[in-house]
C-alpha cells in the first residue's frame, strides 16, 4: 500500500538503548516504516523516510539538551544530527537539491554540540577515574572538575546560541518540509533502494578496509579517527538497507558496534589527554601543583588506553571482515543479480554490472 510520510512525532520514543559511547545507539523518537522486505521502495522514497524519523528523533531530544540535566540527550542529539547528514550524502543524488544544501548548517551544527559533548565524556571520565582514588587524591584533582564545569558551561552557551541561530531553525524546517512533502513530489528517480544500496554498502567497506589496512603500529590517532569514520559510513549505509539482508546484515552490526566502541574509547582517551596536557601548559589555569601532578598520572591513564588503540582495532577488524563480511557479501550478491538498477543509480554501476561474479569476488576477497 502507499507509503505516506507524515511529520515527526515529538513525544513518541522507540524503546530506551543501551547508553554508551556507541553512536549509533539513537533512541528514535518516531517509527516511521522501514523499506519492504522486497526492497521495492523507490530509493528516493526511503531516504526521505529516514530523514523523517532522524529529525524526530532531534526534535525529541532537543528539549533535554537544552536543558543539561542529562549528558546522554546531548549525546543522542548528537547522534541524531551526524546520522541526517550521512543518509543526505548517501542518497544526496536522490534527494531534493535543498535538502542536500542543508548538510553544511548540520556540519557546523555538529561541530557545537561535538564541543560541549568532549566536555560531558571528559567529565564522566574524571568522576569515574576519582572514584577509586583515596579521599586526599580526589580531592587534589577538584580544581580540575571545576576548570572543566567552567568550560562546559562556556561551551553549552554557544551550543544553545547555535541551537536559537536563524540557519539551525531554517535547517529545522527544510528537513520538515521535505519529509511532509508527498513522495511522488520528492522521488529524483525510479530505482528501487535494493537495486542501490548493495554497490553502496560495498563502496563504504572498501573504503573501511583500505583505512585499516593504512594503520601502523606508529600511526596517528588521526588515522585511526579515520578508520572510525569509515566505520560508521559503512554502518550507517548498511543499516539504511537492513531489513533487506536480515541476519547477515544483524550480525556485522553487532560487529561494528563494538569496533566503534573501542575506536570512540581511544578518540576519547585521546581528546582527554590532549586537554590536560593543554591546560597544564596554560599558565591562566592557575591549577595547584598536587592537581598537576595528579593530571599528570591522569594523562598516562589515558596514554594507556591510546596504546593499545593498533593491538585492538586489529581485533575488532578480524570480526569485521571475516566470516560476517562473506555471508554480507552473498546476500548483497543476491540483490544484485535480481534487481534491475537504474542506469544513473550510482556512478560506474555500468561498469560494475558488467563484471563477471567470479571476478567481483575476487575484488572484494580479503
Amino acid at each position: 500500500m502507499p507509503w505516506s510520510l507524515s511529520k515527526p512525532v515529538l513525544s513518541a520514543r522507540e524503546p530506551p538503548a543501551e547508553r554508551g559511547t556507541d553512536e549509533a545507539k539513537t533512541v528514535a523518537a518516531t517509527e516511521a516504516p522501514r523499506p519492504p522486505a522486497d526492497g521495492s521502495l523507490a530509493v528516493g522514497e526511503a531516504a526521505l523516510a529516514e530523514v523523517h524519523r532522524l529529525l524526530g528523533a532531534w526534535l525529541a531530544h532537543e528539549p533535554g539538551a537544552r536543558l543539561g540535566h542529562d549528558p546522554e540527550e546531548l549525546h543522542q542529539l548528537r547522534v541524531a544530527a551526524r546520522r541526517i547528514d550521512a543518509t543526505l550524502s548517501l542518497f544526496k543524488q536522490h534527494l531534493p537539491a535543498a535538502l542536500v544544501r542543508a548538510r553544511k548548517t548540520a556540519k557546523a551544527l555538529l561541530r557545537s554540540l561535538g564541543a560541549t559533548r568532549d566536555l560531558d565524556v571528559q567529565l564522566a571520565g574524571l568522576n569515574a577515574y576519582c572514584e577509586e582514588l583515596p579521599e586526599e587524591e580526589r580531592q587534589a584533582l577538584e580544581p580540575l572538575k571545576e576548570r572543566l564545569t567552567i568550560e562546559r558551561a562556556r561551551a553549552r552557551g554557544r551550543m544553545l546560541r547555535a541551537l536559537d541561530s536563524e540557519p539551525t531553525r531554517r535547517w529545522i524546517q527544510t528537513l520538515t518540509a521535505a519529509t511532509a512533502a508527498p513522495p511522488a513530489a520528492n522521488d529524483a528517480g525510479a530505482a528501487s533502494i535494493a537495486a542501490v544500496m548493495p554497490q553502496r554498502v560495498r563502496r563504504r567497506f572498501r573504503r573501511l578496509r583500505k583505512a585499516v589496512r593504512r594503520l601502523r603500529a606508529d600511526s596517528s590517532m588521526d588515522d585511526y579517527h579515520r578508520v572510525r569514520r569509515r566505520a560508521k559510513q559503512f554502518r550507517y549505509a548498511l543499516e539504511s538497507g537492513v531489513g533487506l539482508y536480515g541476519k547477515p546484515a544483524d550480525d556485522m552490526l553487532k560487529a561494528l558496534r563494538r569496533m566503534q566502541d573501542k575506536l570512540g574509547a581511544n578518540q576519547d582517551a585521546h581528546m582527554a589527554r590532549t586537554h590536560l596536557a593543554a591546560l597544564a601548559a596554560d599558565p591562566h589555569a592557575a591549577l595547584p601543583p598536587a592537581t598537576l601532578f595528579h593530571m599528570g598520572r591522569l594523562a598516562e591513564h589515558h596514554a594507556r588506553v591510546t596504546a593499545e588503540a593498533h593491538s585492538t582495532v586489529t581485533r575488532s577488524w578480524r570480526k569485521v571482515r571475516g566470516r560476517r563480511w562473506k555471508a554480507l557479501r552473498a546476500r548483497l550478491g543476491e540483490f544484485e543479480h535480481t534487481a534491475s538498477p537504474s542506469p544513473d543509480a550510482l556512478p560506474g554501476s555500468a561498469a560494475l554490472a558488467s563484471a563477471s561474479p567470479a571476478a567481483e569476488a575476487a575484488r572484494l576477497s580479503h
